[in-house]
C-alpha cells in the first residue's frame, strides 16, 4: 500500500545540551514538514490523521517524531459542521423555521435576527416564519431595522411573545402579520414613547430634540397603523408607560389572541369609538317587543 510519511527531525533526548538554543526548543511549524515517500503515488490520497502524545524517546538512536499516515485506502472523516448545528438548540430551531429574539436589542442582536429572517425566506417564502419575543426592547435604530425586514420579506411571520415584551420590542411583536400575532397566557406587554436626552451646545439639545419628537412621532404612526387606533389615542397611551395583560393587548390590537394550552383564544380589538347604530327605526316602531327582548340562544345564558 503506498503511504507518505511526515516527521520532523528534534534534538536527541541524550545529546541537548544543558544551555539550548530558542530554536531547538520549538517544533517546526507545519510547513516545514518533511516528506519522505517510498513510492511514487498514482491515485488520489484520502487523509487521516490519529491522535498522538509527547513521549520523551531515552534511546540514543530514535529521534522523536510526529507520524501522519497517508493511503488512498484510507476513509474520509465524517463532516462536523452538521453535527455541530444538530447539537445546538438555536440550530435546530432555525431548521424549523423558528427565530428567537430574547435579548435586549442591539445592532448585534439585530444583525442576527435579520440574517436569519432573510435566509428562511430565501429558502422557502411561502412558508410561515415564528418569531419568539421576549426581550425588554433596546435601540430603536435596531428595532427600526428588524420591524423593517418582518414587513418587507415575502413569507408571513407569526410573533409570539412571552415573558414580556416592552417597549421597542413590543413594536417588533405587532409587527408580525395580522391574525398570526399571539402571546402566552403570563406575558406582560408594554408600550411607551421612545426615550431619549441631550447634551453639549444649545444648537446640538436643539438638533437632538428635534430627532426625539421625529422618532416619537413615527412610532406613534407605526402602533396606530397595526393596533387600528387613532394617532391622537395612541399619543395619549404612550406618554407614560402603559402595561397590559395579553387579553388587554388583543384589545388594543397589538396581538389578534392568546395561546392557551393547545388552544389559541381569538379575540377581536375593541373599537376606541363606538360606532354608529344601523337599526331601521321603522322595523323597530312595527314590532318593539322583539327588539326589546332579543332571542337569545341557551348556551349563551350564564
Amino acid at each position: 500500500m503506498d503511504s507518505l510519511t511526515f516527521s520532523t527531525p528534534l534534538a536527541h533526548h541524550h545529546s541537548l545540551p544543558s544551555l539550548r538554543r530558542p530554536s531547538l526548543l520549538q517544533a517546526p511549524p507545519p510547513a516545514a514538514l518533511f516528506c519522505h515517500t517510498q513510492k511514487p503515488l498514482n491515485s488520489p490520497l484520502k487523509c487521516s490523521a490519529s491522535s498522538f502524545h509527547h513521549q520523551t524517546l531515552t534511546s540514543p538512536s530514535s529521534p522523536e517524531s510526529l507520524l501522519f499516515h497517508l493511503s488512498p485506502s484510507a476513509e474520509q472523516a465524517p463532516a462536523t459542521a452538521m453535527r455541530g448545528a444538530e447539537s445546538d438548540p438555536m440550530g435546530l430551531l432555525l431548521r424549523e423555521r423558528i427565530v428567537f429574539l430574547g435579548n435586549q436589542i442591539d445592532d448585534f442582536v439585530a444583525d442576527a435576527i435579520i440574517s436569519q429572517l432573510i435566509l428562511l425566506d430565501a429558502q422557502d417564502p411561502k412558508k410561515d416564519i415564528r418569531l419568539f419575543v421576549n426581550s425588554p426592547g433596546g435601540s430603536l435604530s435596531a428595532t427600526m431595522a428588524i420591524f423593517d425586514v418582518v414587513r418587507l420579506i415575502r413569507a408571513d411571520v407569526s410573533t409570539i411573545a412571552l415573558g414580556i415584551s416592552a417597549s421597542t420590542a413590543s413594536i417588533i411583536l405587532g409587527g408580525g402579520t395580522k391574525g398570526k400575532r399571539f402571546a402566552m397566557p403570563n406575558t406582560r406587554i408594554m408600550i411607551h414613547q421612545p426615550l431619549g436626552g441631550a447634551s453639549g451646545q444649545a444648537i446640538d439639545v436643539e438638533i437632538q430634540a428635534k430627532e426625539v419628537m421625529h422618532n416619537k412621532k413615527n412610532i406613534t404612526s407605526i402602533i396606530s397603523g397595526f393596533t387600528g387606533r387613532s394617532i391622537e389615542q395612541v399619543e395619549k397611551d404612550i406618554d407614560r408607560d402603559r402595561y397590559m395583560s395579553p387579553i388587554e393587548a388583543v384589545e388594543y390590537g397589538i396581538i389578534d389572541g392568546v395561546i392557551d394550552g393547545d388552544s389559541i383564544i381569538p379575540l377581536m380589538p375593541v373599537p376606541d369609538r363606538v360606532k354608529a347604530s344601523n337599526f331601521n327605526y321603522e322595523e323597530i316602531s312595527k314590532d318593539p317587543r322583539k327588539f326589546l327582548t332579543p332571542e337569545i340562544p341557551d348556551d349563551e345564558i350564564y
